[in-house]
């Protein structure tokens, strides 16, 4: 299909946004015989999976793992031929000047709380609301919030206690506690999906921003630097910041979607992946807990959380942290976030960090906080929104319909897997639908 903004033609199915969700959203539908157009602000497609190559290593900017074994993910993998490596190795924990090993008792007895939400009665509260009417001792407190906010890229005093049960349990039943990788990047399944989707004759249109959405029953009409477009139908797939920022403005208002994105609150984080000369840490002490290093826990520093490419060889060691603790390192640019993150490592492996600067190829991160095509990391649950996902998901007169990670109905809120799943809901609501 070929448009024209200025004599714009009449599609079926307007899209907005190339993320996965967008991307697996209209490949469906062209399969289906549709005229599909995808309209990405972006000159790259992908959303928040964003993949950067450096050589011949692979050092993830946006999502980076597979959680568990969610199955419309581990299809699509397996659809695209690629490889699924699942991470393995040592959990370590610093503290008090010393490294030791994580017990696996120690990290269920850590889940046992989040367990117990998923029974929660009465009206919803904050988990910082139930962490203070439950008997919790405080050593037990502190590990558990820096778990959710790191985890979630939440508040613990926003996030809702309800909607960690309702994710606690979807974890489990996918296995959530194993975590994979693709080692030739996340971004093989974005190029994959728009592969299929052109050779179904769809039209993907990057560097396209929309503005301004006009629609009535059956007809949307999309306002962008690029011109008009038309189509009978619209997905919209654009990250909650996006959407509550009100940087597209819809007329009529799309029902109560813009009252009820306010339930939700977008998280943030701060990463940073360091590539060196090689795996330094491999030949220190203790043996072999550094030479299988997987997780490294640093509750003393930030970024608190680190992990490497474990089993693969890569010598890169990524620093997350997410929540609060993150907002004085947003500004930060990758090389400040490289120097502080020497500067603590030295600290753990009892180096002196000009020797560890010195490996240093490489300070690889992204602003996802201040990127406008995202303004923020991913989603949460806020306290007394639980029910907002699915009246979001709800079509609008059949014919607007909002996908993207925020909009899942299965607990999997802020994963690919959750994104993925949305496309394809809002695709079947669509080939579902009168015509």
């Amino acid at each position: 299909m070929n448009v024209n903004p200025s004599q714009p033609d009449l599609c079926d199915i307007l899209i907005v946004g190339a993320g996965i969700s967008g991307l697996a959203a209209a490949r469906e539908l062209a399969r289906a015989g549709l005229r599909v157009l995808v309209l990405e602000a972006q000159s790259r497609i992908g959303g928040r999976i964003f993949t950067d190559h450096i050589g011949p290593q692979v050092i993830e900017l946006g999502a980076e793992f597979v959680h568990g074994r969610p199955p419309e993910l581990l299809d699509l993998i397996e659809e695209a031929g690629l490889e699924l490596i699942e991470r393995e190795g040592t959990f370590l924990t610093f503290e008090h000047g010393e490294l030791t090993p994580g017990a696996e008792d120690e990290r269920d007895d850590l889940f046992a709380p989040l367990d117990g939400l998923a029974r929660l009665k009465g009206p919803d509260l904050s988990f910082a609301s139930f962490l203070e009417y439950s008997d919790l001792p405080p050593h037990q407190r502190y590990p558990l919030i820096g778990y959710v906010e790191g985890f979630n890229a939440a508040d613990f005093r926003r996030i809702s206690a309800k909607a960690l049960g309702v994710q606690q349990k979807a974890e489990d039943a996918i296995e959530g506690d194993r975590s994979f990788s693709l080692p030739g990047g996340y971004d093989q399944l974005s190029q994959f999906l728009a592969q299929q989707f052109e050779q179904h004759q769809g039209t993907l249109r990057i560097d396209t921003r929309v503005h301004h959405i006009e629609w009535r029953e059956a007809h949307v009409e999309a306002r962008t630097n690029q011109g008009l477009y038309h189509a009978r139908r619209a997905i919209l797939t654009l990250p909650l910041g996006v959407l509550k920022s009100g940087h597209i403005r819809f007329h009529p208002k799309p029902g109560e979607v813009l009252q009820l994105i306010h339930q939700l609150e977008m998280g943030h984080a701060s990463r940073v992946s360091l590539q060196f000369r090689d795996a330094f840490w491999k030949t220190l002490q203790p043996q072999p807990a550094l030479a299988e290093l997987s997780f490294l826990f640093t509750r003393e520093h930030t970024p608190s959380v680190w992990w490497t490419s474990n089993p693969l060889p890569d010598p890169i060691l990524t620093g997350w942290v997410g929540g609060p603790r993150a907002t004085p390192l947003l500004p930060l640019s990758a090389e400040d976030l490289g120097h502080r993150a020497c500067t603590a490592l030295g600290e753990v492996f009892h180096l002196d960090p000009s020797r560890i600067a010195s490996e240093l190829l490489h300070s690889c991160n992204h602003h996802w906080h201040s990127d406008p095509n995202a303004l923020g990391a991913y989603s949460y649950i806020g306290t007394g929104g639980l029910e907002a996902p699915a009246r979001i998901a709800e079509p609008i007169a059949n014919t607007l319909y909002f996908a993207g990670e925020h909009t899942d109905t299965t607990g999997h809120w802020g994963t690919v897997h959750a994104a993925l799943g949305s496309g394809l809901r809002a695709a079947r609501q669509i080939l579902d639908a009168p015509r």
